[in-house]
C-alpha cells in the first residue's frame, strides 16, 4: 500500500508539473508529435496501399491459373524477344483443356479492347470491351446488380447482348434503367440485358465500371482473335483440394501437346498465378517499411532530444523542490518516478495528438479524395509504443540525475 501511494503521488507531482510549464509540454509535444506522424503517417498509406493491392489480388483467385503470353511478373535478363514471338491464348485451346483436363472446375476465355460505345447521339469514350467465353463466370467474379448474365444460347450462337459497367451506364442512360436498351459498339446495336455492381477504382484491372462485356462468338465478328498482340487469356479454376501445382502441370502438359512442342523445347507459352504477385510485394513493401523507419527516425530523434533537454531543464528548476522533498524522506526512487512519468507522460500525449492527426487526415482522404486509407489497430499500438520508448529513454538520465541530487546542496541551489 505504501509503495502504491508513492506510485500515485510521483504520477501527480508529475502533472502538476506539466500543466503548470503549459508553453514548455506544447513544445515537448510538438516533437513526438511530429515524429510519431511521420513515421505511422508513411506506415498508414502504405498499409492502406497494400491492403487495397492484395484485396485486388485476392479478387482474381488464389486457385485460379492464368494461360498467357506474358509472365506477370518480368525480370530484368528476360529474353523480351522470346515472349514476342510467342502465340496468344486461343479458343481452340480452350476448349481442348475443357476436353481433356480432369483436375480444373471450370475454365474461361477473355479478351479486351478498347472501343466507343454510343447512345442516343451521347459516346462515352475508350470504354472496355471484354469478348467472353460462356463459362468465364464460373471462373471469375461477375458480380451483377440488375438483369443477367448470357445464356449457353447467346453465348454458342454469338447474339449481339451485353453487360454494361455501372460508369457507362451512368453517363449513357442516367436516371432510367438501361436493361433492354441498346447500344452502339463496333457499328453494331447491342442489347443490355445485364448491368454490373459498381465496384469504383482498383488496381489490377478488376474494377468492371467501364466494362462492356459480350460473348466472345460476337466479338470474334470485330476482334482478330488469332492475333499475336490481343492480350487474350485463358483463366482454369482448379478443383478443391488440388494444389495448384498439380494443376499447372496437367496445364502444362494439355498446352504442349495441344501446341505440338517438341521433347525438351521451351514451353511458349506462360501460366500465371497470384501468388506471384504476392510474394513481388512482399519484398517491395518491405523495403517501403524500412524507408518509412528511417525517414521517420529522424523527426523522432530530434522530438527525443527535445524531451531530454527539457526534462533537464525542469530538474534544474525544480531542485530546490526535490531537495525539499528529499529533506522530508523522499527515496530516490520516487524523485525518480516523477521525472520519468513526466517524460513518458509527455512522450505518449504527443504520439496520440499524431495519430489523431493522422486518424482526421485519412477520415477526409477517404471521404473527399476517393482513397481507402484507414489507421489500423497494428499501427496504433506501434505509434503508442514507439512514443512510450522514446520518453523512458529520453527522461531516463534527466530523471536519475534528479535523484542523485543531495538534499543539502539541492536546497541552496537557486535557478
Amino acid at each position: 500500500m505504501i509503495f502504491l501511494r508513492l506510485f500515485r503521488e510521483s504520477y501527480l507531482f508529475a502533472l502538476r508539473a506539466l500543466v503548470v510549464n503549459k508553453v514548455r509540454t506544447l513544445l515537448s509535444l510538438l516533437g513526438i508529435t511530429i515524429g510519431i506522424f511521420s513515421v505511422i503517417s508513411v506506415l498508414t498509406v502504405f498499409d492502406s496501399i497494400e491492403y487495397t493491392l492484395r484485396k485486388d489480388i485476392e479478387s482474381l483467385g488464389s486457385n485460379v491459373l492464368f494461360i498467357q503470353k506474358w509472365p506477370f511478373i518480368g525480370s530484368p535478363d528476360m529474353p523480351w524477344w522470346e515472349y514476342m514471338k510467342r502465340p496468344e491464348p486461343r479458343v481452340e485451346e480452350l476448349e481442348e483443356i475443357q476436353r481433356r483436363s480432369t483436375l480444373s472446375d471450370a475454365a474461361g476465355y477473355n479478351i479486351g479492347t478498347n472501343r466507343n460505345v454510343k447512345y442516343s447521339g451521347v459516346t462515352y469514350e475508350n470504354a472496355t470491351i471484354v469478348a467472353v467465353s460462356h463459362d468465364y463466370s464460373k471462373v471469375d467474379n461477375v458480380d451483377i446488380a440488375d438483369g443477367r448474365y448470357f445464356t449457353l444460347a447467346e453465348s454458342m450462337a454469338g447474339r449481339p447482348v451485353a453487360i454494361i459497367g455501372d460508369e457507362i451506364a451512368s453517363k449513357l442512360i442516367p436516371n432510367r434503367d438501361p436493361i433492354g436498351q441498346q447500344v452502339t459498339v463496333f457499328g453494331r446495336k447491342v442489347e443490355i440485358i445485364g448491368r454490373f455492381k459498381r465496384t469504383g477504382n482498383v488496381t489490377f484491372g478488376r474494377s468492371n465500371d467501364d466494362w462492356l462485356m459480350i460473348p466472345v462468338n460476337f466479338g470474334r465478328n470485330f476482334l482478330n482473335l488469332n492475333g499475336d498482340n490481343i492480350g487474350s487469356t485463358i483463366m482454369v479454376r482448379g478443383r478443391a483440394n488440388v494444389p495448384n501445382d498439380q494443376l499447372r502441370d496437367e496445364l502444362t502438359g494439355i498446352m504442349r501437346s495441344v501446341r505440338k512442342l517438341k521433347p525438351g523445347s521451351k514451353d511458349n507459352f506462360e501460366i500465371n498465378e497470384t501468388s506471384v504477385i504476392n510474394n513481388a510485394f512482399d519484398s517491395v513493401f518491405r523495403i517501403i517499411s524500412i524507408v518509412g523507419w528511417i525517414v521517420g527516425g529522424f523527426s523522432l530523434l530530434v522530438g527525443g532530444f527535445g524531451i531530454a533537454n527539457i526534462m533537464f531543464v525542469s530538474v534544474k528548476e525544480r531542485t530546490v523542490q526535490i531537495g525539499i522533498q528529499k529533506s522530508l524522506g523522499a527515496k530516490n526512487s520516487f524523485i525518480l518516478q516523477q521525472f520519468l512519468f513526466e517524460a513518458i507522460f509527455l512522450s505518449l500525449l504527443g504520439g496520440a495528438v499524431g495519430l489523431l492527426i493522422i486518424y482526421i487526415g485519412t477520415v477526409i482522404a477517404s471521404n473527399l479524395a476517393g482513397m481507402d486509407l484507414f489507421l489500423n489497430t497494428k499501427n496504433i499500438i506501434i505509434g503508442l509504443s514507439v512514443s512510450g520508448f522514446i520518453g523512458l529513454v529520453s527522461g531516463l538520465f534527466p530523471a536519475w540525475s534528479a535523484s542523485r541530487l543531495d538534499p543539502v546542496e539541492a536546497m541552496r541551489s537557486t535557478f
